[in-house]
């Protein structure tokens, strides 16, 4: 159950099980709405994403941009490597790793996808954001993953 707001001390559990459950659901309602119109999954659209934003990077780059472990990662790449999304090519810099590039095909499904999961999540958050909490919301979310991000706090080991 959400836990309610109210002034003095945060609640700090409260606070977490608030955040987990939203995320787990919002993630979950993507999940279904990519899978019926683009047969993929949210963390699927996330990679395709990014490697759309950053083309040529490593495995490792995205592992740490989702903060996965890298054999994970590269389990995820080679899933879109298979249904001809992405390729990889050899890394001039370093031949053990790998540059990630989306295929034409790729890019397309990144592209239509988004308008998908864009206007979903609009959808989903639009009673909560649209209010008057809504950017100190979004400003606070922001902040906190930049300073675990900075503090570089949450990495997998190993």
């Amino acid at each position: 159950m959400a836990s309610t707001p109210h002034r003095g001390p945060i609640d700090l559990p409260a606070f977490f099980a608030d955040l987990v459950r939203c995320e787990t659901r919002l993630y979950n309602a993507l999940n279904d709405r990519l899978r019926e119109r683009h047969t993929i999954v949210t963390s699927q659209f996330e990679f395709l994403r990014f490697l759309r934003d950053h083309p040529g990077s490593r495995v490792a780059d995205l592992a740490a941009e989702f903060a996965i472990g890298i054999g994970a990662t590269s389990k995820g790449v080679d899933r879109l490597e298979k249904q001809g999304w992405v390729r990889r090519r050899t890394n001039p810099s370093d031949r053990r790793s790998s540059l990630l590039d989306l295929t034409a095909g790729g890019r397309r499904l990144v592209g239509a996808a988004e308008a998908t999961f864009t206007t979903a999540l609009a959808e989903l958050t639009a009673d909560v954001l649209g209010g008057p909490s809504g950017p100190a919301a979004v400003q606070v979310l922001s902040e906190l993953r930049a300073v675990l991000e900075r503090d570089r706090t949450g990495l997998p080991t190993g």
